[in-house]
């Protein structure tokens, strides 16, 4: 159905590209018309209903090659005569499969869980005149639901009307998209009367709107009210519409009607399947995987063939123990030679491990919760942990080169505070709560100069009026109310709320404006609302189309007629306000490159230097400015809006003409300037980083003044840096010269380093027929930044880099909605929990409170997480090669009769019990070095990048090992104990399970012992598994082949190891065997050690040596006045004697550590 293709992100099909909504279903009386179809309002956010489980489950996990693999040599062992029983594939078949299944099945009952409490959730409809209450579920469209306060929203709804008297609410959206600021939405006039049921079920309304989408942030339509046989048309936007999961704040209770329901709200919609992501790590998985799988079938032919080769002598062909049948000798020769050929394939299918893929999954699962878990990563004063969204990437933060970080709240706070302005061409900083033009102190006497001095004391101001100044005090005052007044800051009063739908500026007289506190979805907004209020021009309030503001103890009231929202196209927002006196004017802000090119008049050139001098200290701006409109010009104004608002088709379109027409011929009021303070650690993060070999990239929106001067003081930038620009690129010839001459100069200054500064103009031109140049100039500087990047902007630069010929591993950072895209584009994706909502998180696969906290989860973590799956990998496919490669040596030995040379449970239980806890233990607690270490040495993470532990040698040693120790189980057996076949005390003769016994018994303890070589970082339960499932091989054993079990058809295993092992031969075999393929090993790690030892290494030496003499300090300390205390001190006296002497040994030599 539709619900799983919009679930990965497609929208759901219609006939019509607009939907028809009767309000309280009062559909038409005349008989023609057909009711639209419309989805139920239950959620379904799980994947299986309990009829489809089963087989919908069972094909999604036989998608996996691996599984399908082994599914087909179960049908083969089922279909033809094998040499293996069915069970030893199917029983570990049946084993991943049902442990998949069942997580996935438990996944999926939570998830029917929490959407059977969402869909039986209580909420109360109208229906035939009065109140119901009802299930949620049994919402349709059309119905009229009332909510409460405090209550979420179970639909999509359009505001009828609320318990205030203009038809306004407050919601938060926090579930959404992350914001805790309260929004005001609003109802049309001609329903917002209608707060009472009795007017709502004789309300005659019908709304027009477009079809669902997963936008969060449009709604197109409009709602045609019927009143005393006249039809009245409002438009319809985001404002009034309530999303589900939104939350009622502030307000008594709203009645609305359910226009979107279930899953074609937009909050279901926004349930989309993410990409993809696959590490390096399971990329290399599958090479591997495609490698042994042509050995297997390489094993298979050859013995095939060497089968029909020996067989053509008549001797072995048909020998006298061994005639054929008549069927047997009428049998085609090809079907004899592919059912040969399948039967060697399922001896020896053994060697892919289908088991791998399960200890993978678990150890990726269980493993990612050390990172919620590590209190390093905690933030006290937000109460945040890290957090995991997906845990298939945990060895891909190992293996990053290149970061991509956002600025604001990733680098920074996003925590702004106003610190300077520039008004009519005239720069002011605030101090103390006074506005100071610049070569001022705030502590100026009022007459010493004739420049103006703001200042508020107790809400009561006094300013020196001078004749001359008169002008430019009232350019500041309009600077100062175009800041309070164009925003769409909310407030809420520290105090009772009975005022609530009585006087909303009722607070004015009754406290001061400290009870006033600021809610905005942008940080800049508030800090601008803020800094007026405490220069003295106060946003007190907004009560429906009215905006209060205070000037200096004096109310002035302002008629809101229009908002024109910011959109990240204009990247300006403007309010078209009726001033007390009844003239018309617009307020304009925005970035200087939106607003200045569309300003005729007031001080542009030296606003625009002021721009540029704040941005130079850091400095976020924008350029606030207005307009007064004529009589005539408004009525223009209105209808071009009203239009626009009011169109169905193209809307977004028509506004954006009817924007362009108003917000023109301007006039320059000034400038802001708001700080962004960094975050804590931020520059020490970044040396980190780059000491570990990660290249970063500053990826942001701001103008590149600001954006060049906060990477010089967040150390992205260094002082000693050559700074090359690739700025204000105007054609595709002006920009490839411009990336020659920097290329030039990067080959000339061999010794400096250098930083690339690009704009997001001339980036769309590098991009579009440079990119290789572009990509030489960026990979030959140690620090790049992008400014006035755009969010599609920035996922194409992540591209650029991932998909370059070296394909390095990249890594997104960052905290807001704008940076989602780049997060999804990166192998690793971050996101900040910050102030700017909660969609970067969401769309993250990890999250964290601080930059800082990358270089622990990168050096740490990361380091950790790739050297445990990169030695679980290898181990897996080194082990399997031990236990098959004895298999097919057997077969030279057998005249390649597909004898089996282990028993069907050993081959069953091999991958399953004996040998798979050890690997599991060592993949979730290994660590190579000390944490403390790894941080402190952040070189140390170059060690292992470039997927090294994986690469292509690396995998051929441990290959060529298995088959080395694989030669070494199979001939050490044969030759110790194959030509005396009579060892035991009574003569009894050994066979050929004995044998394969032997051989199974030497493989299980060298494989495990060798995990053990490996490991260095010891815990109990690397202890328990290791010695215990040594043990649990003998006791099983035992007890297999000591009893007999009525349940099994044969046991050719009978007494078979209890006899082994009273065999001193036997004993002897086992060491002398275990000793030979494990002393060189040790051997070799030693040389290696000493002789050429890596920095890992060289760190571990240093590890150990700290513990070692923590440990002798704390040893003495306790036994100072005993007598084993002497003993101790000779014995550490004697150890350190021996090291000396090693020292000298190895210097002697010419080796030196």
């Amino acid at each position: 159905s539709w619900l799983w293709l919009h679930q990965c992100g497609f929208d759901p099909p219609h006939q019509s590209d607009t939907r028809t909504v009767y309000v309280a279903n009062r559909f038409p009386e005349h008989g023609h018309y057909i009711p639209q179809r419309f989805a139920d309002n239950r959620i379904i956010s799980s994947k299986y209903t309990i009829w489809n489980f089963v087989p919908k489950n069972l094909f999604e996990q036989f998608r996996r090659i691996a599984n399908f693999y082994f599914l087909i040599i179960f049908l083969v062992q089922l279909m033809i005569d094998t040499p293996t029983s069915p069970v030893t594939s199917g029983l570990p078949l049946f084993f991943v499969i049902t442990v998949t299944a069942i997580k996935q099945g438990y996944e999926d009952w939570l998830r029917h869980k929490a959407d059977n409490e969402v869909n039986g959730a209580p909420v109360f409809v109208v229906r035939s005149g009065s109140l119901v209450q009802t299930r949620s579920k049994n919402i349709r469209v059309g119905d009229i639901v009332r909510v409460a306060k405090d209550e979420t929203f179970p639909a999509d709804l359009v505001l009828l009307s609320s318990d205030r008297a203009d038809g306004t609410c407050h919601i938060t959206t926090a579930s959404l998209d992350g914001e805790t600021n309260l929004k005001t939405h609003f109802s049309v006039p001609e329903t917002s009367v209608c707060q009472s049921v009795s007017q709502l079920e004789a309300l005659h309304a019908v709304v027009e709107c477009q079809q669902p989408e997963a936008d969060l942030y449009r709604f197109v339509g409009r709602v045609t009210i019927t009143q005393q046989g006249e039809e009245i048309v409002r438009p319809l936007g985001p404002e009034n519409l309530l999303l589900r999961g939104a939350r009622l704040k502030n307000t008594k209770e709203i009645f609305g009607v359910a226009v979107y329901t279930g899953m074609e709200s937009k909050m279901a919609l926004n349930y989309k399947c993410k990409s993809q992501k696959r590490s390096a790590v399971e990329k290399s998985m599958n090479s591997f995987l495609i490698i042994y799988l042509v050995i297997l079938l390489s094993e298979a032919i050859l013995s095939t063939i060497l089968k029909y080769a020996w067989q053509s002598e008549d001797k072995w062909n048909e020998p006298f123990y061994n005639q054929k049948t008549e069927q047997e000798r009428n049998s085609s020769p090809i079907l004899q030679f592919i059912s040969d050929f399948l039967a060697f394939l399922v001896l020896y299918n053994f060697i892919i491990p289908i088991s791998l893929y399960v200890t993978v999954e678990m150890q990726k699962f269980l493993g990612s919760f050390f990172i919620g878990w590590d209190m390093d990563l905690y933030h006290e004063e937000s109460n945040q942990k890290a957090q995991v969204n997906t845990s298939d990437l945990n060895e891909e933060l190992g293996q990053v080169e290149y970061l991509f970080t956002d600025k604001t709240g990733t680098l920074t706070e996003n925590e702004m505070q106003f610190r300077e302005c520039s008004i009519n061409g005239i720069k002011y900083r605030e101090m103390n709560g006074k506005l100071v033009p610049e070569g001022m102190t705030g502590d100026s006497p009022s007459g010493s100069s004739p420049q103006l001095v703001i200042h508020i004391n107790n809400h009561v101001k006094s300013v020196p009026f001078f004749h001359r100044v008169s002008v430019q005090i009232t350019e500041e005052l309009l600077f100062l109310k175009a800041v309070s007044l164009c925003h769409t800051v909310q407030i809420s009063y520290n105090k009772s709320e009975s005022w609530l739908g009585g006087d909303p500026f009722s607070h004015t007289n009754s406290f001061s404006f400290s009870h006033m506190e600021y809610y905005a979805s942008s940080p800049d907004e508030k800090a601008l609302v803020e800094g007026t209020k405490r220069i003295g021009v106060a946003f007190t309030g907004c009560s429906g189309d009215t905006m209060e503001i205070n000037t200096f103890g004096k109310s002035e009231k302002y008629k809101l007629l229009h908002v024109l929202e910011f959109d990240p196209n204009r990247r300006r927002m403007s309010v078209i306000l009726q001033t007390p006196s009844g003239g018309k004017v617009i307020f304009t802000k925005g970035a200087e490159s939106a607003v200045l090119p569309f300003a005729t008049t007031g001080e542009i050139e030296k606003t625009r230097l002021h721009v540029d001098e704040f941005a130079l200290k850091g400095l976020r701006t924008l350029v606030v400015a207005c307009r007064h409109f004529s009589p005539e010009e408004y009525i223009a104004v209105n209808k071009r809006l009203t239009f626009a608002r009011t169109a169905l088709q193209r809307r977004e379109e028509k506004l954006q003409q009817a924007f362009a027409y108003i917000e023109n011929n301007l006039h320059v009021l000034g400038a802001t300037g708001v700080e962004d303070k960094l975050q804590d650690k931020v520059p020490e993060t970044i040396e980190v980083l780059r000491l570990a070999g990660i290249k970063v990239w500053v990826l942001t929106g701001d103008k590149h003044e600001t954006a060049v001067s906060v990477s010089l003081s967040c150390g992205h930038f260094h002082r000693t840096m050559n700074i090359l620009e690739l700025l204000q690129q105007r054609s595709d010839n002006e920009c490839a010269e411009q990336l020659r001459r920097l290329a030039r100069r990067i080959k000339e200054d061999h010794v400096i380093q250098h930083g690339l500064v690009v704009d997001g103009a001339s980036l769309s031109l590098a991009l579009r027929e440079h990119e290789k140049l572009f990509m030489e100039v960026c990979k030959s500087c140690s620090a790049v930044l992008c400014c006035r990047m755009a969010p599609l902007q920035k996922a194409k630069v992540v591209r650029l880099l991932k998909t370059s010929p070296e394909k390095p591993i990249t890594l997104a950072v960052g905290d807001g909605a704008n940076d989602v895209s780049m997060i999804q584009e990166a192998h690793v994706g971050i996101g900040i929990m910050g102030k700017e909502g909660r969609q970067a998180v969401r769309n993250s696969d990890y999250a964290i409170a601080r930059f800082k906290f990358l270089a622990k989860l990168l050096l740490v973590h990361g380091h950790f997480y790739y050297i445990r799956i990169a030695t679980l990998v290898q181990y897996f496919f080194y082990k399997n090669v031990c236990f098959i490669t004895p298999q097919f040596l057997y077969q030279f030995f057998c005249l390649f009769s597909q004898q089996t040379l282990y028993d069907s449970v050993y081959l069953t239980l091999y991958n399953i019990c004996f040998t798979s806890l050890p690997i599991l233990v060592y993949s979730l607690f290994e660590q190579l070095v000390h944490p403390d270490i790894l941080q402190a040495k952040p070189g140390l993470y170059r060690d292992i990048s470039k997927n090294s532990l994986l690469s292509f040698w690396t995998f051929l040693y441990w290959t060529a090992l298995g088959f080395t120790h694989a030669f070494a189980f199979f001939f050490g057996s044969y030759l110790l104990m194959g030509e005396d076949t009579s060892l035991m005390s009574n003569g009894q003769m050994f066979g050929n399970w004995t044998f394969g016994t032997l051989v199974f018994t030497v493989m299980v303890i060298t494989v495990t012992l060798k995990l053990a070589l490996e490991t260095q970082f010891w815990t109990w339960m690397n202890h328990f598994v290791t010695w215990g499932s040594i043990a649990f091989y003998f006791i099983f054993s035992l007890f297999y082949g000591g009893i007999i079990w009525p349940f099994l058809h044969t046991q050719d295993m009978y007494f078979v190891f209890v006899q082994l092992l009273s065999c001193g031969s036997a004993w002897f075999a086992i060491v002398i065997i275990v000793l030979t393929c494990l002393f060189p090993e040790v051997m070799k790690k030693v040389l290696y050690r000493h002789l050429c030892p890596t920095s890992t290494q060289k760190s571990q030496v240093i590890t150990s040596r700290k513990a070692v003499r923590f440990t002798v300090v704390n040893i003495r300390s306790m036994t100072d006045c005993c007598h084993c205390g002497n003993l101790l001190n000779n014995g550490i006296h004697f150890c350190n004697v021996l090291q000396s002497l090693r020292e000298m040994l190895r210097v002697a030599l010419g080796f030196v550590e």
